[in-house]
Parts: structure tokens; C-alpha cells; sequence
């Protein structure tokens, strides 16, 4: 009992000082040291060096592409104006009267293509404060409006988004981004309808309570270190983000920002050339040559999700800058930036699963193991949700709670996957909607930081965040679950 109160000791170490904006390029190797060191039973050097950064290393071979080209991505969609000029048309389309629907499918478009939720909510927030005082909305449900669209289904269930949760699972499963779409759309639809339900109520509630916009500083916020330390977990450096210059606080988009159509030509692009690579591409080409030694002799299914978003998100760039040519002041800068911009978000993750290999290296792990693989009598889709729920809520990351679990006990969950018939699709799926389902607690740097950016407290806006980051898609994934045992993965 006294090595499992060590590594409860670490783990909540973690959560606290996460909280407190410490970055985990020193708290994650710190507290993983601090339980070898209180356990004893590995030499401490060697768990550093030999464990804790080999598994960090591992993490970046395998998906330092993904945030490299998504970060890139995300930066030329705000560069060129594209992600404002979506917001823009959305929103006077559909009007100040949906002002819910508008912010929501804003930042759902947006993040299906892969833009980052904080590169969204940095375009969006001046946009849906607009809309929300002209329609007389309380200010303080935007947050939830935020989250709903680019914290929960576009995130971990809708099929084909690049987002990472939805990419950590491929190399594990030998799956693909597009993984049991059936279940993903069951499961999209669940939080879209709850999340929707829940904040037309609370507008009307507030509408007949009289409460309207409220008076309120709508600028957007200078990043300071603490906020850019939070915001890691969705895997963009805010401080690459251009400094609000505008009247209202946002960034200012170019003049003559693109028009709507090729705005969203390159979200299209990442989705349907993703599809396109698996489907029509990658069965035509010869692949045998990965069995060699020198390619790490492994085999196509381990790495065709993978490849697939590379190509997805290669093209769009292209698209991008192709098609925004004049209107990308400096070209170089915009990649470089977006290089940039990748880099903290992933040594931060890898940082969260070289702890977590750390952890796993420990005698008392047996006992923690042998615990998850019991839940629900056995069910490994159940074992699965369970361990990177619970480690999605202790590190307040969805992306660093599932690499965590799946780093230690992947191939745990493949053996109890084959030997109950369950599919791996199956188990994607449910393991990719598992870490967004408990990440949005209060302590989670995403949570914080949307506060801070919406310039909102979690006293005021708080409960609305939850039950649409965290209700919802934990309904979901119940329902997924029951689905997937009952009639397998479709």
C-alpha cells in the first residue's frame, strides 16, 4: 500500500502543480523521479535516461509530423485570414438569432480540419461576442458554446478528424482516422444534441430572468507565461498567435480576407485526401519493403492512419499558401511560426508519457494493471475508457492521459481486445471519445486557459463547460460502449 500512496503522491503532485501553470518539461520528469526515488526500487539515473526518455522519445518519432503540420496549419488558416473569414460568413448566415448554433458550428468546422481549439478560440471569441450582444445572450455561456465546438465530438468521435486524440490511437490499433464511423457519428450526434439542449435552455432561462449580455471587457487577453503553460494540451504555442491589434481585441485579419469557398477548400482538403490515401491510394501501392529491419519491420496497418493525416495536412498547406499567396505578408514567418508553435505542446505530452512509463516501471504497477483490466468483469472496452478517463482527469490532458495509458497498457487491451472478439476499430473509437470525457475538469490547463481567453470566471461559466465537455461526451461514451459489446463496431 505505501507504493501505491507513492505513485497517488505523484500523481497528485502533477494535478497541483499543472494547476499552478508549472510546466511539464521539469514537473513531469520531477514527479516521476520523486516516486523512484520514494519506491526505491529503481535506480534513479537509470529511470530517467533509460525509461523516462525513451518513451518521451518514442512519443515524438512517432507523432512529431502531426503536430508539426497541424501547428503549421492551424497558423496559416489565422494568417491568411481564412479562420475568420469562415467565422465571419458562418455567423452572418445564420444570423445573431442562432448565435449558439453559429459560435458551435464555427469551431466545429474549423477543428475538423485540424485548426487548433485555441487558434480557434482566439478567432472565434470576438466573433461570438458580437453575436451574443446583439442576440442579448449572457456572455458567460460562451465558453460552453466554445467548448461544445472544439473541445468534444470534433475532438475525439466525429470520423476523419486529425485531431491528435483522435491520431494516438492508429499506431496502437493498426487503425485509421475514419475508425468505426458508425459509432463516432452515434456518438457526435449524442453531445452535439445534448450540449445544444443544455445551452438553449440556460439563453432562455436567462431571457426570462431578464439577465442579457451584461456589460463586459470583450478584448482578448495578452498571453502571459502562466496561460501559455496551460494551453499545451491542445498542441499550439499561443505565443505564436498574433498580438490583438484590432479595435475589438482580436487579431487583425488581412483586408481582403479570402472568400468563404476557399476559406474552407483546405478543411475539405485535410478530410477527403485522408479518406482518398486509405481508401483508393495506399491499397495500390507496394508496401512490403516495411518488413525490413531498416524500416523498423513493421507493417502497413501500423502506419497508414498516421500516413494518411501527413498527406491530408501536407496538401491543405499547400492549398493554403497556394491560394492565399498575396494575402501571406511573409510566407517564411508563417511556417516558421507554425514550426514553432509545435514544439512545446509536444515535448509537454511526451514529457506526460515518459511519467507514465516511469509509473508503469514500478513493482506496484502489477497491482494497478491487474485492477484496470477487471473493470466491467473483463470488458476491454471498458478497461480501456476507464484508464484513460481516469488519467485524462488527473492530468487535465486528453491527449497525455490516453498516450499515458496506452503506452503502458496497450498491449494489454489488444490482447484482451482478440480475446473477447472485440474489434480494434471499436476499441479506437471508444478509447479516442474516453479522453475527452473526463479532461475538462476544473484543474485542466485547456479549461483554464478558454476562461482566461473568454475573460470569464470559472465561477460564472464554469458549469456550462462541464456539460458540454463533460456530460455530454461521457453520455456518449457509455452509449458507444453499449453499442460496440452489443453489435461490434460499425
Amino acid at each position: 500500500m505505501l507504493d501505491l500512496a507513492i505513485v497517488l503522491l505523484a500523481l497528485g503532485l502533477l494535478m497541483y502543480f499543472a494547476f499552478r501553470g508549472v510546466t511539464l518539461l521539469l514537473l513531469a520528469p520531477g514527479a516521476a523521479l520523486l516516486a523512484v526515488a520514494l519506491s526505491g526500487s529503481l535506480p534513479i539515473l537509470a529511470a530517467y535516461t533509460q525509461i523516462f526518455m525513451t518513451s518521451t522519445g518514442q512519443f515524438i518519432i512517432s507523432f512529431f509530423p502531426l503536430f508539426l503540420l497541424g501547428a503549421v496549419f492551424g497558423k496559416l488558416m489565422e494568417d491568411t485570414g481564412s479562420a475568420r473569414s469562415m467565422a465571419s460568413s458562418l455567423s452572418a448566415w445564420l444570423g445573431p438569432q442562432r448565435a449558439i448554433v453559429s459560435v458551435v458550428l464555427c469551431c466545429a468546422v474549423l477543428t475538423y480540419g485540424g485548426v487548433s481549439a485555441f487558434v480557434v478560440a482566439f478567432a472565434i471569441v470576438p466573433v461570438a461576442a458580437a453575436l451574443f450582444r446583439e442576440a442579448d445572450i449572457p456572455k458567460r455561456l460562451i465558453p460552453g458554446a466554445l467548448a461544445l465546438g472544439a473541445f468534444s465530438f470534433t475532438m475525439s468521435a466525429l470520423p476523419g478528424t486529425p485531431a491528435i486524440q483522435n491520431a494516438i490511437p492508429m499506431p496502437y490499433f493498426g487503425t485509421t482516422a475514419f475508425a468505426a464511423p458508425g459509432l463516432g457519428l452515434v456518438a457526435s450526434l449524442v453531445m452535439i444534441l445534448l450540449g445544444l439542449i443544455w445551452l438553449n435552455r440556460r439563453a432562455a432561462a436567462a431571457r426570462l430572468a431578464g439577465e442579457g449580455y451584461g456589460v463586459h471587457a470583450d478584448e482578448l487577453p495578452q498571453p502571459d507565461v502562466v496561460m501559455r503553460e496551460h494551453a499545451q494540451s491542445e498542441g499550439f504555442d499561443i505565443n505564436e498567435l498574433p498580438l490583438p491589434t484590432a479595435a475589438n481585441g482580436a487579431p487583425a485579419p488581412p483586408a481582403d480576407a479570402p472568400p468563404f469557398w476557399l476559406a474552407l477548400a483546405p478543411v475539405i482538403v485535410v478530410i477527403v485526401s485522408n479518406l482518398l490515401f486509405i481508401e483508393v491510394v495506399l491499397p495500390r501501392l507496394d508496401t512490403s519493403y516495411l518488413a525490413e529491419p531498416r524500416f523498423g519491420a513493421t507493417t502497413v496497418e501500423s502506419v497508414r492512419g498516421v500516413w494518411a493525416v501527413i498527406v491530408g495536412l501536407f496538401l491543405a498547406i499547400l492549398l493554403l499558401i497556394g491560394g492565399n499567396w498575396r494575402r501571406l505578408s511573409d510566407v517564411r514567418a508563417s511556417l516558421d511560426q507554425g514550426a514553432d508553435a509545435s514544439a512545446l505542446p509536444l515535448l509537454n505530452t511526451a514529457s506526460l508519457v515518459g511519467f507514465g512509463a516511469v509509473v508503469a516501471a514500478l513493482p506496484v504497477f502489477d497491482m494497478i494493471t491487474q485492477a484496470v483490466m477487471g473493470l466491467g468483469g473483463g470488458n476491454p472496452l471498458i478497461a480501456s475508457a476507464g484508464a484513460v478517463s481516469l488519467l485524462s482527469a488527473i492530468t487535465g490532458s486528453s491527449s497525455g492521459g490516453m498516450s499515458i495509458a496506452l503506452d503502458a497498457l496497450g498491449a494489454d487491451f489488444i490482447d484482451m481486445a482478440q480475446a473477447a472478439g472485440i474489434s480494434f476499430e471499436a476499441m479506437h473509437r471508444v478509447t479516442s471519445i474516453a479522453s475527452g470525457s473526463l479532461d475538462a475538469l476544473p484543474h485542466s490547463g485547456a479549461v483554464i486557459t478558454l476562461l482566461a481567453v473568454c475573460r470569464l470566471s470559472h465561477r460564472e461559466s464554469y458549469v456550462d463547460v462541464f456539460m458540454t465537455s463533460i456530460v455530454g461526451p461521457f453520455l456518449s461514451l457509455i452509449v458507444v460502449i453499449v453499442l460496440a459489446t452489443l453489435f461490434g463496431s460499425f
